[in-house]
């Protein structure tokens, strides 16, 4: 057996490679693991923090997601993914109601998973998301303006808030780069994750649809907290610890 206390190196590599697998860890949990002190797993996940491999929370630390690129280069990464996740979230779309879909490749998902014929009106910041929702002929759709966010591929600036606030929905599809029970959903971008703040001030029930990778890890910015949510959408192959959790914040999960 690896004598982990010897060999710092090799403590901290398989410190990364229990990140990678399970998203966090647990300070106590490493100690007793690698039969070192809980003092020497905290400097452990310092230096990790420091390198940008995870964010340290109480008790232990987070996987940090690097960016994943832009819009148009995410379109096709787990595209069967989060189609399954798309329909489940266009399950939960009702007639007759009025719906914001943030930008984001996920969303823009659930944009294609809605019935042809469903009645609705829909309000989103992305250009690619309303013409796919013009297909919709009984819906009407609502498109923010302003300048064009590269990295969402949606309009997250001033002018776009400003309309925002102006609205209420029944629902909101909001986007986000990662999510841990602890810390909240959130994102890598100042002025989207502003941007989506402002959207969930005006939203009857806010959703999240994320897929397995995302979960649990954290990103830059705080676009909400776990409590703030009310559905988060996932593939099923989530622990059973993590949906626990979740359900403990009051949290509905709903597995695709």
């Amino acid at each position: 057996m690896l004598d982990y206390a010897a060999f710092p190196q090799q403590r901290q590599a398989r410190i990364r490679q229990l990140l990678q697998e399970n998203g966090r860890v647990v300070c106590a949990e490493l100690a007793s693991q690698m039969k070192v002190s809980e003092h020497t797993i905290r400097r452990d996940l310092q230096e990790l923090s420091n390198s940008g491999v995870c964010k340290k929370v109480y008790g232990g630390a987070v996987l940090q997601l690097p960016e994943a690129g832009n819009f148009h280069s995410r379109k096709g990464k787990n595209s069967s993914e989060k189609d399954k996740i798309a329909q489940q979230c266009a399950a939960l779309v009702k007639p007759d109601t009025c719906i914001f879909i943030d930008a984001g490749t996920t969303n823009l998902a659930i944009a294609r998973a809605l019935p042809a014929d469903i009645r609705i009106t829909a309000v989103t910041n992305s250009p690619e998301i309303a013409v796919e929702l013009m297909t919709r002929s009984h819906s009407e759709v609502i498109l923010l303006g302003g300048q064009i966010h590269q990295a969402t591929g949606g309009c997250v600036g001033s002018g776009a808030v400003a309309q925002i606030q102006e609205m209420l929905f029944d629902q909101v599809f909001i986007g986000g780069c990662a999510m841990d029970p602890d810390v909240g959903l959130t994102g890598f971008d100042f002025a989207d994750c502003e941007f989506k703040k402002a959207v969930l001030k005006q939203s009857n029930q806010t959703i999240v649809a994320l897929t397995a990778d995302k979960l649990p890890a954290v990103a830059r910015y705080v676009v909400a907290r776990t409590q703030a949510l009310d559905v988060i959408i996932v593939e099923a192959k989530i622990s059973d610890a993590l949906r626990s959790v979740l359900k403990e914040h009051h949290v509905t999960v709903i597995t695709a």
